[in-house]
């Protein structure tokens, strides 16, 4: 099996809790020891691209991740996103990818993983087994379920991915 490159964007899967001021910031990204965490077996390469939460995502930001993906010589890619624009920024890659024979999952955590209680281990784990079993394509790992890009979003009043009524 060829490797799995994993592209860190910050959101709530990096964000750290800062005990003095109780806000969460950003450090660097614990994707290395949650592969470890995890006894991870596969040839993985791990890219931090920025350390942001996704609400302040740009449309330069989605641009320098699609950029990144199309320059990466692997052609399975997980990348870690905030959970409130992941579906903004997979629409941006499904489209930009198109016909790149390349196979991407973005996923995140809803509970950052210092935090001990996190979605984030598991939310990663399936990523990783959906990037190697999915055809090309861009999709959204979350909690089990897989979305294409183009039929998922956040429903934000249940705290769920849900797939997109066409």
């Amino acid at each position: 099996m060829a490797s799995v490159r994993i592209l860190a964007t910050g959101g709530t899967f990096d964000k750290e809790y800062n005990e003095l001021t109780g806000e969460l910031f950003f450090k660097s990204t614990h994707i290395g020891d949650m592969l470890d965490l995890g006894r991870c077996r596969l040839e993985v390469e791990i890219d931090t691209i920025m350390m942001i939460d996704s609400l302040q995502m740009t449309a330069a930001d989605r641009d320098q991740i699609l950029v990144r993906c199309r320059a990466v010589p692997e052609s399975r890619i997980v990348i870690t996103h905030g959970t409130d624009t992941m579906a903004e920024t997979a629409h941006v890659l499904g489209e930009g990818l198109d016909g790149a024979s390349k196979t991407v999952v973005l996923t995140g955590a809803m509970v950052p993983y210092k935090f001990g209680s996190s979605d984030g281990m598991f939310n990663l784990g399936t990523a990783l087994a959906f990037v190697q079993t999915l055809p090309p394509g861009v999709y959204v790992a979350m909690n089990g379920r897989c979305f294409p890009w183009d039929s998922v979003r956040k429903n934000k009043e249940k705290g769920v991915f849900e797939i997109v009524p066409h």
